[in-house]
């Protein structure tokens, strides 16, 4: 990678969605760069395109025009099973309600991204176990969703998130659902994986207290980028 070229980037990003006779533009023309190690919030008031805009640059939806790089690599011109795979490797998602496997323990759960790309299970075993020792949860291994908080369920979903290794961590709400003590740990915890272990955080938050923890904070309305900020104290 070029020293100079962002980590990601994004490039007239259109997103449009058929509605009745009509058509809806969620995204219209989106672009920005994040460079490696950062952490981007994105805000805005509800339906101004937020969640589209992270599924859309992480893969997990379709683009109807435009361009999103990583590392220079063009997400959009790979095929779907070939961007599935790329996501499996190189990303890790949060989401606001932990989306754990009731059935599993919390080990159980982390490993499985790894199990599905092949690992052999005792590797897989060592590299869960290890993640959630940098969470803070290597004594709750053991444990199923329904016996921990749901700060600790949110602790083992970044454990999930960040067990492969990833190039980025794209987190929807990851607080939504967490009381303000709670919501600090979390954050806490988030910022000292970017600090220390140079992971790339792009995260969507109607909390502002969660996006002063960022780098910057990119504000969406109506489909479009109306502000992309420094945080104060927390530019690169």
């Amino acid at each position: 990678m070029n020293a100079l070229q962002p980590h990601l980037q994004v490039k007239e990003l259109w997103k449009i969605y058929p509605y009745s006779d009509n058509k809806v533009e969620a995204l219209k023309g989106i672009s920005f760069d994040v460079s490696k190690g950062e952490m981007i919030a994105i805000m805005g008031p509800s339906g101004c395109g937020k969640t589209t805009l992270l599924n859309c640059v992480s893969g997990l939806d379709t683009i109807n025009q435009g361009n999103i790089l990583i590392d220079g690599v063009a997400q959009n011109e790979m095929n779907s099973k070939s961007r599935d795979a790329y996501r499996a490797k190189h990303m890790g998602f949060i989401f606001q309600a932990y989306n754990l496997i009731p059935v599993l323990t919390a080990v159980e759960n982390v490993e499985l991204p790894l199990l599905g790309m092949g690992m052999k299970p005792k590797l897989a075993r060592e590299k869960a176990l290890e993640a959630l020792a940098r969470v803070g949860l290597r004594d709750r291994s053991s444990h199923s969703p329904s016996e921990m908080s749901g700060g600790q369920q949110q602790r083992v979903a970044i454990a999930r998130a960040i067990v492969n290794q990833p190039l980025i961590v794209w987190a929807d709400e990851p607080t939504g659902a967490l009381d303000s003590k709670t919501t600090v740990m979390v954050m806490d915890l988030i910022a000292h994986l970017n600090r220390t272990e140079g992971i790339t955080f792009i995260i969507v938050t109607h909390n502002p207290d969660v996006a002063n923890y960022a780098n910057r904070t990119i504000y969406m309305d109506s489909g479009h980028i109306i502000q992309n900020r420094v945080n104060r104290g927390r530019s690169l």
